[in-house]
């Protein structure tokens, strides 16, 4: 039979981190003899840095409904050799944080400086390679969002943030009050958009009414109230746009081409 030791031990394990990145608790396990065990929680000062993990997973979602247009108010390289671009906001900044997100013409930025007027976001190589950004000088109108909480409702459709190439306005027609625009877009990217599906153009969620295959050109139309809220109808013939297609669509592809389908049928 093991003996029980002369004088009690104790023994704390600590695991940190392994709950949201936003919690400031701690799990801890104390044992203050072999045979009796507590489990509690504790909190831990807020001002204690937390490690952050790397991460794959979407770390922000939006939803396509513009919530103001800002104006850019500076956009060039900075001292150190990055690429800022300053915009004044006003809706977009109430609650906002250092590292937040902010849909900028559909693409996913993070907030860097801020104050009660305007906000700073860093913009990346590739960024300025893949999205229209560059093509934005002082005074330029821009879409904004912020992205969504749990709380939020779900208005337009699912919009990452990740600009997947940009299409070129070739047309603007308007019928009535509305507008019509036909976008050129590139066949690796047209073949993700359907008539009635979703698209974001510019971090707009917008319906697609025709796919033009013959022309790689697709077409939607904004109503009245749409075309003040939004900076599409400022846009030219000739100017680009932000595009990110139906993630759905990317998804479903992937799965046929990987033999997904195969994989689950019955054996003969």
């Amino acid at each position: 039979m093991r003996s029980r030791p002369s004088s009690p031990t104790a023994i704390t394990i600590t695991v940190l981190n392994l709950l949201p990145q936003k919690s400031n608790l701690k799990f801890s396990t104390s044992i203050s003899n072999p045979s009796t065990r507590s489990l509690f929680f504790t909190r831990t000062p807020k001002s204690q840095p937390q490690t952050r993990f790397p991460s794959s997973t979407v770390r922000s979602l939006f939803t396509g409904i513009v919530e103001e247009m800002g104006q850019v108010k500076h956009l060039g390289s900075t001292a150190d050799g990055g690429f800022d671009l300053k915009i004044r906001a006003s809706t977009v900044l109430e609650g906002v944080h250092l590292g937040d997100s902010i849909a900028v013409n559909g693409t996913c930025l993070t907030v860097t400086e801020f104050t009660d007027e305007d906000f700073t976001v860093g913009l990346s190589p590739e960024t300025l390679r893949k999205t229209s950004l560059i093509e934005l000088e002082a005074g330029s109108a821009v879409n904004l969002e912020r992205a969504v909480q749990p709380t939020s409702r779900m208005g337009g459709h699912f919009v990452q943030g990740h600009v997947d190439g940009t299409g070129e306005i070739v047309g603007k027609d308007t019928e009535g009050d509305s507008l019509w625009v036909k976008v050129k877009v590139d066949r690796g990217l047209l073949k993700y958009v359907v008539p009635k599906g979703f698209i974001a153009v510019d971090g707009t969620s917008l319906t697609v009414v025709d796919v033009f295959d013959e022309e790689s050109c697709f077409n939607f139309m904004l109503v009245a109230y749409t075309q003040q809220k939004v900076v599409i109808p400022f846009k030219n013939v000739g100017q680009k746009v932000n595009l990110e297609v139906d993630i759905l669509g990317k998804y479903v592809e992937r799965l046929l081409s990987s033999g997904f389908v195969e994989s689950i049928k019955p054996a003969a």
